[in-house]
């Protein structure tokens, strides 16, 4: 697979220092772009909405915007759990729109080389609903699935979010 979906952008060294914010699902850990993250928050009343998607939580005001939420256990076919002290909100900027996403828990925010950002394996990214897998980075001990959540949502999913705020 090329580096074309990795997120560098052209003209860009392959060693240039990027930021991201890792977050865990269970017993997996996941990174998206730090620039993205616009803020995290601890869990809030979500308002729930009915014949919604099964992993469109629901909405809630955030500063006197609705912004919609995503559980990524759900999104991702993860069985539910309950929240607890950990479980966060990851509000977000996608295509420019704000969305949270409920993780199980945030853990840091590292920095990288670009060039330690590998491929994801072809059984990975060869499902269509796996094209926001960018690439795969080894940190420390465990090995983290870099996302590029813009890329998760059909262009449908996207016009229905659209209606939010």
């Amino acid at each position: 697979m090329s580096t074309a979906n990795l997120p560098i952008k052209k003209g860009e060294s392959s060693n240039e220092l990027i930021q991201l914010v890792s977050f865990n699902l269970g017993a997996e850990e996941y990174a998206v772009e730090v620039l993205k993250v616009r803020e995290i928050i601890r869990m809030t009343p979500i308002t729930h909405i009915p014949n919604t998607p099964p992993s469109v939580e629901g909405i809630i005001n955030l500063r006197g915007k609705v912004i919609p939420i995503i559980s990524l256990r759900n999104r991702f076919g993860m069985c539910s759990t309950d929240d607890d002290q950990h479980t966060r909100i990851m509000v977000m900027d996608i295509d420019g729109k704000l969305m949270g996403f409920i993780v199980d828990g945030v853990s840091e925010v590292i920095r990288i080389s670009s060039g330690e950002i590998q491929p994801p394996p072809s059984i990975a990214a060869g499902g269509v609903d796996q094209d926001f897998i960018c690439g795969v980075i080894k940190h420390g001990e465990q090995l983290l699935l870099m996302l590029q959540l813009d890329r998760m949502f059909t262009s449908a999913e996207q016009d229905a979010f659209a209606s939010f705020g």
